[in-house]
């Protein structure tokens, strides 16, 4: 009879157990690998640095073609617009380079969720100008590629900027 209530105790313990060891090993976005966090930001990297170069491969690859992207206009579109519209954007700044900043990238096994600075350097009235982003992606691997399939772009305003920043936002590991 002892030996039956010691057993029963036992197996009542790991039985109580169990769920919290799981918990405990189940990845958070938090502790996300680096390899999923480095995977998309160079790829976002990538993009941004050859954006520049207007070639509709580039975006053919970055975003899915079932992508939502909002402007920092508030506009939505498509990919079919924003393949349509290269040329508009390179002949409105045609001096324009980018770059990505102040990563935090989310990782959920075949996706991912990035938060980073964009910054834009362009040349207005023979001036070095930056224009700042707050951008937001959704992305997915699909045959072992990221691609975008949601976005949002937000304009840091001049009065907000040193807020939105790297290296002011507590909390969010930077790179």
């Amino acid at each position: 009879m002892k030996y039956m209530k010691r057993r029963g105790l036992k197996m009542f313990a790991v039985a109580a157990l169990l769920p919290m060891m799981a918990l405990a090993q189940a990845p958070t976005p938090a502790s996300a690998p680096q390899g999923t966090k480095q995977e998309v930001t160079q790829f976002i990297r990538e993009f941004l640095a050859n954006v520049p170069k207007n070639d509709p491969a580039v975006f053919q690859e970055f975003f899915a073609d079932d992508v939502i992207y909002t402007r920092a206009t508030g506009v939505t579109v498509t990919k079919a617009d924003i393949i349509k519209n290269i040329d508009v954007r390179a002949a409105a700044d045609p001096k324009a380079t980018y770059e990505g900043v102040d990563f935090l990238v989310n990782d959920y096994g075949d996706k991912a969720v990035a938060n980073f600075v964009l910054v834009m350097h362009n040349i207005e009235n023979g001036n070095p100008v930056k224009v700042y982003y707050r951008n937001t992606g959704t992305f997915l691997k699909r045959g072992g590629k990221w691609q975008a399939v949601a976005w949002q772009a937000t304009k840091i305003e001049e009065e907000k900027k040193q807020e939105s920043l790297p290296n002011t936002n507590a909390g969010h590991p930077k790179s």
